[in-house]
């Protein structure tokens, strides 16, 4: 019951959630997973093992699609070669059943998830008042606007 009511609260916070909060939860729920991988590797679960390396590959790739790298820059690709460097440590993790890749890509999504909180959403633009006057008739608007002029 009590992984129902759990599950049911995870959906609700990820209905809900801005871009920036769906972002820093994804960064949860890959720390999460991790860190159930390494513990199921100490404990030799494979199956287990296995399941949260493929959840957290599974999250690296949701994270690189959601990235925007027309608005995002230098800054966006540099966390996609970031999320494929991890995602390979991960496959290397899984096929070698070592923690050292795990536990560097554990410290990297800390490292990001903690810059992630530092980041404040932004408030949307307000939309510009329209003059009490409105917009001038066509002929005169293509007249201003010859001269560099909008409106």
């Amino acid at each position: 019951m009590w992984q129902n009511a759990h599950d049911a609260y995870v959906e609700s916070r990820v209905l809900s959630a801005d871009p920036l909060e769906l972002v820093k939860l994804l960064y949860q729920a890959a720390i999460a997973s991790v860190r159930d991988a390494r513990s199921y590797l100490a404990e030799g679960e494979i199956a287990a093992r296995a399941r949260c390396i493929t959840k957290t590959s599974l999250i690296l790739t949701e994270l690189t699609v959601s990235l925007d790298h027309e608005r995002g820059g230098e800054v966006s690709r540099g966390l996609a070669r970031l999320y494929d460097y991890m995602s390979r440590r991960l496959i290397e993790a899984n096929f070698q059943q070592a923690d050292k890749p795990l536990e560097e890509v554990l410290g990297l999504l800390l490292t990001l998830a903690e810059a992630w909180e530092g980041i404040q959403p932004t408030a949307e633009p307000e939309p510009k008042a329209e003059s009490q006057w409105g917009q001038p008739p066509p002929e005169t608007a293509s007249a201003y606007s010859s001269q560099g002029w909008s409106f």
